[in-house]
């Protein structure tokens, strides 16, 4: 966590008496103090801070704005707001009225207030970071973790669907939801049984997982016998017995569109060429059209030296 973080302090009219921002200070912290709320928010316009303290001692419509306002807006809404109430108000206070990321009693602990500070951060860090539709972890946790995995005997792997988005056209978009849904539960429960392993959401049909390397091909194995049996139930009778569904390009030609299946693509990360998160990408996308050009679910391991 970084320790230059940039706080505003909306305070009361006297603006205490200074000892929150030295303590702020001390731990690193950029701070200002504001002790004029209706100014707050031009201020937090031109100048987004990363955490937002606000005194709740005496609460009142200036201040209830503020917060309504950071919490409905949607770029400022992953600002944390965290308030400061006296710890006689703490049980019976309006939460749903105020609606506060977290919140410190007065008189401040402030072992307790810097590390509310922390865990605010990262609590939003990530919600924000996973994809709604499945809740895995999204680019910013995959990132992080394919550059953890570099050099060690790990395999990142690359995931995603046959002909989705002739499913999608076919069947609309809840069912394509859907399908996303299950091969994320899917996914993810198939790497844990890996141990130390990993599984994030990069969008649409695109997964990825990271599982030691010598358990790839075994997880690889059990999601697509898993996805194969759960996406059978898609289909009727009559396409699984043919193998394929209908389907219509854009110019209106029929066309038959095999049956979903996953493609993966295997990047082991203790290969000498793998020096960075870049070229892990670049080594997935050349597997994955190979993973991809038997129309049926199969993974593909890099083996080149």
């Amino acid at each position: 966590m970084r320790t230059n973080l940039r706080i505003i302090a909306v305070t009361g009219p006297n603006g205490g008496d200074g000892s929150l921002e030295l303590r702020l200070q001390s731990k690193g912290y950029q701070v200002v103090t504001l002790d004029n709320p209706p100014s707050v928010m031009g201020f937090i316009y031109s100048d987004p801070p990363d955490v937002v303290l606000i005194d709740l001692a005496t609460p009142d419509q200036t201040i209830l704005g503020i917060i309504r306002s950071l919490k409905d807006d949607f770029f400022f809404s992953t600002i944390p707001v965290i308030g400061m109430i006296p710890e006689w108000a703490a049980e019976g206070f309006d939460w749903e009225e105020y609606p506060l990321d977290d919140f410190v009693t007065i008189p401040l602990n402030y072992r307790d207030l810097f590390t509310r500070i922390v865990l605010s951060l990262r609590r939003l860090r990530r919600v924000f970071d996973n994809n709604p539709l499945t809740r895995l972890p999204g680019n910013t946790s995959i990132q992080r973790a394919i550059e953890h995995a570099v050099g060690k005997p790990m395999g990142v792997c690359y995931v995603d669907i046959n002909h989705f988005k002739q499913y999608n056209d076919v069947y609309g978009f809840a069912h394509g939801d859907e399908v996303l849904r299950m091969l994320g539960r899917i996914i993810a429960n198939s790497v844990k049984e890996a141990g130390d392993a990993f599984a994030g959401h990069i969008g649409g049909d695109d997964f990825v997982f990271i599982v030691p390397l010598e358990q790839a091909e075994a997880v690889s194995e059990r999601i697509i016998a898993n996805f194969t049996a759960v996406v059978s139930e898609l289909f009727s009778e009559e396409e699984k017995v043919r193998g394929f569904y209908v389907a219509h390009d854009r110019k209106g030609n029929e066309e038959q569109v095999p049956l979903m299946g996953v493609a993966i693509s295997i990047v082991p990360m203790n290969s000498p060429k793998i020096g960075h998160y870049a070229k892990v990408a670049e080594v997935a996308a050349d597997l994955k059209k190979l993973a991809k050009s038997s129309h049926k679910s199969c993974y593909v391991m890099d083996r080149r030296k």
